[in-house]
């Protein structure tokens, strides 16, 4: 559990958004290669290493998350040296407006900047009251001029991400961006790293994909990479208690998720079903869940003549924000549970 927090906190301090997952490529294969007989990788840059059972034929069994976090591209330098932006996975754009961001150039190199924001009684009233659309958003990273911001290193298609620093707020809560998914890295490397020396009897795959916050892509190559026999996706989804309503589906330290329904896959009965004793067995807290959104399961669970799909989500607070909040107690009930 201790080395799922640590590289849970490594890896949510990585910039990577679909496209440009290089740095928690490098961090996953890193430390794959380190309890992995081999470590493969696709064409798309997922990544995942193997753990081979000693036993001929064996079945293959899959554990993923994914790498990419929710973000923007840069869409634009004006003359002035502001950037627009161009969002890569789902964001509600409430929440950007004077957010801290970082940008990486094509070279590695990392500026900071804030998303800017108009004060309220330089606005209109009807500017004040309307939803603020993303494409009007700009980012300022200290420049004068456009001129400037090329000399920086900055060009249209570099990342932008929300700043957002790794804190315990207490014993059992966590705070940071990119918990969605980096919570899912964390788990692979931890499962690979509690089997290394326990013989199998079949093969544990276990990595991370890419492009699962633009439509599931990497999980799409990566099953035609692994071919699994089984699998089980590890996502980070959101939280519905913070209001206080006690009948909401999703709250924080209730536990691991029985995710039952969402808009890309129905589980595996059996699998939900062996989730959910497992748990009952080893008094380990879970929840029922339903989801409107998706997870790289809805891709793999399609592959080949189809894979038995199950997934090990747990949840978090305001996820696609530079502040998710998620409970140690539910990282602790889905490492045991695994």
């Amino acid at each position: 559990m201790d080395n799922l927090i640590k590289h849970l906190e490594n890896l949510a301090q990585l910039d990577a958004i679909a496209s440009l997952e290089s740095q928690v490529f490098h961090y996953m294969h890193k430390h794959l290669s380190l309890v992995s007989d081999e470590v493969m990788t696709d064409g798309l840059g997922s990544v995942f290493g193997v753990k081979k059972s000693k036993v001929n034929n064996a079945k293959k069994v899959l554990l993923a998350g994914h790498m990419d976090e929710v973000g923007f591209m840069v869409k634009g330098i004006n003359e002035v040296g502001s950037l627009s932006i161009y969002p890569v996975g789902g964001w509600w754009s409430q929440t950007l407006m004077s957010q801290r961001v970082r940008v990486t150039t094509h070279d590695g190199k990392v500026y900071k900047g804030a998303i800017g924001s108009i004060p309220p009684h330089l606005l209109t009233e009807a500017k004040r009251n309307a939803v603020v659309d993303i494409a009007d958003l700009l980012v300022d990273v200290g420049a004068t001029s456009k001129d400037e911001v090329l000399k920086m290193g900055i060009n249209l298609g570099d990342m932008v991400v929300l700043d957002g620093g790794f804190e315990r707020l207490n014993d059992q809560r966590i705070l940071s961006k990119a918990l969605d998914n980096r919570y899912g890295c964390a788990m692979a490397l931890c499962m690979l790293e509690a089997f290394k020396d326990i013989d199998l009897p079949f093969d544990l795959i276990a990595g991370a994909t890419v492009q699962e916050e633009v439509g599931l892509r990497g999980a799409q190559t990566a099953a035609v990479l692994t071919q699994p026999d089984i699998a089980i996706v590890y996502d980070c989804s959101p939280a519905n208690d913070a209001a206080g309503d006690k009948d909401v589906l999703g709250k924080l330290g209730q536990g691991v998720l029985l995710r039952f329904v969402d808009a890309s896959m129905l589980p595996n009965r059996c699998m939900i079903e062996r989730l959910k004793q497992t748990a009952i067995n080893h008094e380990l807290p879970y929840q029922y869940y339903l989801s409107l959104g998706g997870t790289d399961a809805g891709a793999i669970h399609k592959a080949n003549m189809g894979v038995p799909t199950l997934t090990m989500c747990i949840v978090a607070r305001n996820i696609h924000t530079s502040s998710s909040i998620c409970d140690v107690n539910d990282l602790n009930a889905a490492y045991e549970a695994s």
